[in-house]
């Protein structure tokens, strides 16, 4: 008797991490946002807030979806200990890109995977960005484009932000949301394997 196929839950509504995982051969049977809180808690640092919003998004599908492996991801724009926002308007977008320009900043790309069973294997992928001095031109141009508005710490590193970026260590995809290595390796780590 072959044995039963294994389920792939994508926990996320983000385009952006669904065209990530189908670019490395992984095609989710499930792709669902979980409903969580992602306002920072007291004191919490930005390793701690992406660490701990994985697992809730993780943990929230998990319960629906016992049969399934759950992936989630959960991506924070820190400026030292700073958690920048995800700019939800061009003011925070414009806030967020001053802060940023000129400077280096990490991004933090939580993940958390969770097999049939309950098993779960968590990493948190770290990524240094560096930003050129953007002029009020570049400001002005990134800001009509609206690429920005929803992103965590006002920008797309896939897109137009990408021209702003002078270095960048670490993981490419981990900026943009999910990190392919760590995805995939946590995944087979735990018995998925790939269809």
């Amino acid at each position: 008797m072959p044995p039963s196929p294994q389920r792939l839950v994508l926990a996320s509504a983000s385009p952006r991490r669904l065209d990530l995982l189908r670019q490395i051969g992984f095609e989710p049977d499930v792709v669902e946002a979980a409903d969580v809180d992602e306002a920072p808690l007291k004191d919490e640092t930005p390793r701690r807030l992406a660490l701990r919003l994985a697992g809730a998004k993780a943990m929230g599908l998990a319960a629906r979806h016992a049969d399934s492996y759950v992936l989630a991801a959960d991506t924070v724009v820190a400026l030292g200990r700073r958690i920048l926002p995800k700019a939800e308007s061009a003011e925070a977008v414009r806030d967020c890109l001053q802060l940023l320009s000129g400077r280096a900043h990490r991004v933090l790309t939580a993940l958390n995977v969770i097999a049939p069973g309950g098993r779960q294997s968590r990493r948190l992928v770290e990524t240094r960005v560096h930003f050129k001095r953007l002029t009020p031109a570049d400001l002005a141009d990134y800001l009509a484009s609206g690429e920005g508005v929803g992103k965590a710490g006002g920008y797309a590193i896939q897109g137009r932000a990408g021209g702003f970026v002078t270095a960048l260590q670490g993981s490419y995809s981990g900026v943009v949301g999910l990190p392919l290595y760590e995805a995939a390796n946590l995944l087979a780590g735990l018995g998925y394997r790939r269809p």
